[in-house]
């Protein structure tokens, strides 16, 4: 369920943090549902990875928690990102 504690954003695809952490689920999916991984790889997927990043995605201070979840007031907004530290050039 949707709430101020687990937001989602139907925009979810705007959110360059949401996008890179679902791309780097959907490559661990791939390498844990390789033969390879054996039987018990999606169920390691499953533990260590999926409840991970969704767990993150919808924490109350993750990507989504600057989108409203009210559906009265819906609201989407990127939160901002640091700008890199810039090393200072010894002259």
């Amino acid at each position: 369920e949707i709430s101020t504690n687990r937001p989602w954003c139907a925009h979810w695809h705007e959110h360059p943090e949401a996008v890179a952490r679902l791309h780097a689920l959907w490559l661990a999916w791939q390498q844990f549902t390789d033969t390879e991984a054996g039987l018990s790889g999606p169920s390691t997927w499953h533990r260590d990875h999926l409840d991970q990043t969704l767990a993150h995605l919808r924490a109350p201070d993750g990507p989504f928690a600057a989108c409203t979840t009210s559906a009265t007031r819906p609201n989407h907004r990127v939160l901002a990102t640091p700008a890199p530290e810039q090393a200072e050039v010894a002259a």
